[in-house]
């Protein structure tokens, strides 16, 4: 209480009151002038560059600590997120795979003779969508050494899965980055050739020598094409030294046969309750669940993204549909999502995808909300690695992010710790852009280094 000049007293809360204001204001003022710093650079650095001017770009900047958003520039707008995808399905991986990867379901029967005399055990195998089996990529393969030991099985069956995902470039079904899906993975479905000599190759796994067509000789390389619909392959004269082809799995039960040099194995169509494969059954359980999600992040792996959506769906589901696992991912867990994207696969391979960058900055605080940054930190590669190999090189453990790239399009979106030690969430979006791949992922590492010296 202080005295007024009549000489009554009057309380001092107006006082407090101008200094809340004061507070008030001066922490709208230093919010305002930082997203004007930062748009000042985004139009200089970004939106007036002209790798990028001639299309759409979106911006989010989001500060967790304070639960406020930095910068903002069509944040709530629709882009096709390529790569960046796997960071939904990062989440479905890590949630629902648990600390390892279920390799493979089993179970033993018997078979009776007419006198009720058991012959022999029948092992019943069920697919489980893993594609680290007998990959060249992890050494410890518990599945094959399981099947090894078989004299019998069965492969029982019942997923139908589509080879490839809706709105992928059917022209880019020999390359490596466009792997076939499938409910029983086997070399990652991945057939290697290699050049030796005049008229020699390698062909790995050999099972796949029947399948090639030698159509002339060839001295020092090879092309060749492949069908579509088929693992037939056609070989001519050519330049490749090596080459590595995706395959269907349609002879899946063949390769196991040729692999495991068992004669008695078979396939069939299976009429089995799913919720008693997953919870009766038993289980042999392959990698952890993190080998494989480190270099799906790390090396952009479609095919490992794919085959993580799937498995995350037999998990979750009881069987193996990546567009009912999507639905049900968006009904539930991502149900508080700011804008409803449209997503269609595991990898953004898709151009049908469609998310915003507020998209990004949600799953990327949900991310470490549930699982931490210290994990994060080991699946999500930092400068110079993986993707970010040529990239924020200099300090380079403030940034883990996730790039997205196809033509004339770029993502990145990631956790940033600036130069004073602030904790920053961003997600930059660039489409239809006609620059080079490398203009448009140089200027955005221009940007976010601005923001990580300035603040």
């Amino acid at each position: 209480m202080k005295r007024s000049s009549n000489g009554k007293f009057v309380s001092s809360c107006k006082g407090t009151q101008r200094l809340l204001y004061t507070a008030i204001f001066i922490c709208l003022f230093s919010a305002c002038s930082v997203s004007k710093q930062i748009g000042r650079q985004a139009t200089t650095i970004l939106l007036q560059d002209s790798t990028i001017s001639s299309g759409h770009t979106g911006i989010s900047i989001y500060e967790p600590a304070s639960n406020r958003y930095w910068y903002n520039y069509n944040d709530s707008k629709y882009f096709i997120p390529a790569s960046n995808t796997k960071l939904f399905t990062l989440y479905a991986g890590m949630k629902y795979l648990g600390d390892s990867l279920v390799g493979l379901r089993y179970t033993e029967n018997n078979i009776v003779n007419p006198d009720t005399t058991p012959i022999t055990d029948l092992v019943k195998v069920f697919p489980t969508g893993d594609p680290t089996f007998l990959s060249a990529e992890f050494s410890h393969q518990p599945v094959f050494e399981f099947l090894k030991k078989q004299k019998r099985f069965e492969v029982c069956d019942f997923h139908h899965i589509e080879s490839y995902g809706k709105g992928w470039a059917w022209d880019d079904y020999m390359e490596g980055f466009m792997i076939p899906r499938s409910s029983f993975p086997i070399y990652k479905n991945i057939l290697s050739i290699k050049f030796i000599r005049r008229d020699s190759l390698v062909i790995q796994p050999a099972y796949f020598k029947k399948q090639l067509f030698l159509l002339s000789a060839f001295d020092t390389g090879f092309a060749v094409s492949k069908d579509f619909f088929s693992n037939k392959m056609s070989l001519v004269a050519g330049k490749d030294q090596w080459r590595k082809i995706p395959f269907y799995d349609e002879p899946v039960t063949e390769l196991l046969k040729d692999t495991l040099k068992n004669p008695a194995v078979w396939s069939s169509p299976c009429l089995v309750n799913s919720e008693d494969i997953n919870r009766k059954y038993k289980i042999i359980h392959s990698q952890p669940t993190d080998s494989l999600l480190k270099p799906m992040m790390h090396n952009s792996d479609n095919f490992f993204a794919e085959q993580t959506l799937l498995m995350a769906s037999n998990e979750h589901l009881g069987y193996m549909d990546d567009a009912a696992m999507i639905d049900t991912l968006l009904q539930s867990d991502f149900n508080d999502i700011p804008q409803q994207p449209r997503w269609v696969d595991g990898s953004g391979l898709s151009r049908y995808n469609l998310f915003t960058p507020q998209s990004f900055i949600y799953i990327l605080k949900k991310l470490q909300f549930e699982f931490g940054m210290q994990r994060l930190k080991v699946i999500l590669p930092t400068g110079g690695q993986g993707t970010l190999k040529n990239y924020f090189n200099s300090d380079s453990s403030f940034i883990y992010a996730k790039t997205g790239s196809m033509s004339n399009q770029f993502t990145l979106c990631g956790y940033l710790t600036t130069k004073k030690n602030k904790q920053l969430i961003f997600s930059v979006m660039i489409n239809n852009a006609k620059g080079s791949a490398v203009g448009l992922r140089r200027s955005t590492e221009h940007f976010i280094k601005f923001i990580r010296d300035n603040y």
